[in-house]
């Protein structure tokens, strides 16, 4: 699992270990592992010795990483230069290594010549606001002349937030982001994740001095197959969940069709189907149990799904408010959303779980979708608190968090073909079948979340997918996760 720290608690976690360590072993840690990622990457082009290195040097410890690796590559044989955006306040130990090791300062960034690898130390963890003017002119000189070089982040790219994921005006985009001692949530949560690259992380002896629980977490193959619901000799349809759809409508019978497929795919029992696309569903999935309604009078289930597809009007609104009352797990999604009561969630028994898009979630929160765009973690954990919810915030990194004090998590299998219709629908019907089976909320949205990129992934081959594609992926993403 890759867990992230906030800025405050690494800060408190460097400062104790640094306690036990000699003066100045945390920075040659931390500058060891840069130097060894920029020779991998360097490489991969070539060859270290008599390759050509810039270095962008902020004047923090930052950029005193980023000295002393130069200094380490300079020793190798390569050519290593460095653009310090504050001279006078560059790190001095740092500084002096480069020197010594026969690092070159340069005056500008004209006239450098040809580039093997640019190195990001303007800011670090401790960066705030976006990029100030000196550095954004540095930076917008080097990318105008080498904007085609490859760019490793020193822990991570100047200009984004490190606890936030925050994007505040221009910033640097790096091929591969390396950081020290644990992630933060800026590496794993878009925009900002969007600007590191690929991630490399690099012990510095931090993990003792951490606490539990992390701010985030991103669960990976093994952690997903130990929650993976699988039947056993003994099972039957009720053992492995029976989960109720009420979706589709006139206008939208496919969605229908899309839920409970996902519902099916994901390993649900049974899947007894209310609402006004039974004979879509029935055409497709005759194994499918079908009600004309009320939810409440269609047969026993262990977890409701509702709202894709279900448009507008009284039938909508008294499905909502009928399977709101339901003494079992309800994901509530789509139109759903828009015809929920607040206090009817906040004030339930059982879990509820939401599942909105950018958009949804700022109907939700009365912002504008901007708002909650720039801002998705602050915007999950908000929606969580207010509806006392488990909120899966969709998107290009999707959140998972609880009312209660959990990690938020974050799905790391997400994929931009997921971004086509109903490809929503699908992943209700799949957390949906996991909540039957017994999941908790958050596990069951996390699971479901990642289960779902895995099938895109599947289903596309690199090539453009449908909702249909992702549902028929989702038995090959269970399988690759149980393979490990």
């Amino acid at each position: 699992m890759r867990r992230a720290y906030s800025v405050e608690t690494v800060r408190a976690a460097e400062a104790a270990l640094m306690k036990r360590v000699p003066e100045g072993a945390l920075m040659q840690r931390a500058a060891a592992g840069l130097a060894a990622a920029c020779g991998d990457l360097l490489r991969r082009g070539g060859r270290v010795y008599g390759s050509r290195v810039l270095l962008l040097v902020g004047s923090g410890d930052n950029g005193g990483d980023a000295l002393y690796a130069g200094a380490r590559l300079a020793r190798r044989g390569a050519g290593v230069r460095a653009l310090l955006v504050s001279p006078d306040r560059a790190h001095a130990g740092g500084l002096a290594a480069f020197l010594a090791a026969g690092g070159r300062v340069a005056d500008g960034p004209d006239g450098l010549g040809d580039l093997d690898l640019v190195v990001d130390g303007i800011t670090g963890i401790g960066g705030r606001g976006g990029l100030r003017e000196d550095a954004l002119a540095l930076l917008r000189a080097v990318t105008r002349a080498h904007g085609r070089t490859p760019v490793i982040a020193v822990d991570l790219p100047s200009g984004v937030e490190a606890d936030s994921g925050e994007v505040h005006g221009e910033a640097v985009r790096a091929d591969a982001t390396v950081t020290f001692g644990t992630y933060k949530p800026g590496h794993l949560i878009d925009p900002a994740a969007e600007h590191a690259g690929a991630l490399r992380l690099v012990d510095i002896g931090l993990g003792p001095e951490l606490p539990e629980p992390p701010d985030l977490e991103a669960l990976q193959y093994a952690d997903v197959a130990a929650l993976l619901p699988v039947p056993g000799g003994e099972s039957d349809k009720y053992s492995r969940g029976v989960v109720g759809v009420v979706a589709g409508s006139e206008r939208y019978p496919g969605a229908a069709v899309l839920a409970v497929a996902g519902a099916l795919h994901g390993g649900a029992g049974a899947v007894r189907y209310v609402g006004p696309g039974a004979d879509a569903v029935i055409a497709r999935f005759p194994e499918t149990l079908v009600h004309a309604g009320p939810p409440s009078k269609a047969g026993r289930v262990q977890a409701w799904v509702i709202g894709p597809g279900l448009g507008d009007g009284r039938w909508a609104e008294e499905a909502v408010a009928d399977v709101l009352g339901a003494p079992v797990p309800v994901l509530v999604d789509a139109d759903g959303l828009r015809l929920l009561d607040p206090e009817t969630v906040r004030t339930r028994t059982a879990a509820t779980v939401l599942t909105p898009h950018a958009g949804e979630a700022a109907a939700l929160l009365g912002v504008a979708r901007e708002e909650v765009e720039a801002g998705r973690l602050a915007a999950v954990r908000e929606l969580a608190a207010r509806y006392r919810a488990t909120v899966l915030l969709k998107g290009s990194t999707t959140l998972v968090a609880e009312a209660r004090d959990t990690p938020v998590r974050v799905n790391p299998t997400g994929t931009a073909w997921l971004a086509t219709a109903g490809s929503g629908d699908v992943l209700s019907g799949l957390t949906g079948s996991l909540l039957a089976a017994g999941l908790a909320p958050r596990d069951a949205a996390s699971v479901g979340a990642y289960l779902h990129g895995l099938a895109a992934r599947h289903g596309s081959d690199g090539a453009p997918v449908s909702a249909q594609d992702v549902a028929h992926g989702i038995p090959a993403a269970w399988r690759d996760v149980r393979a490990g």
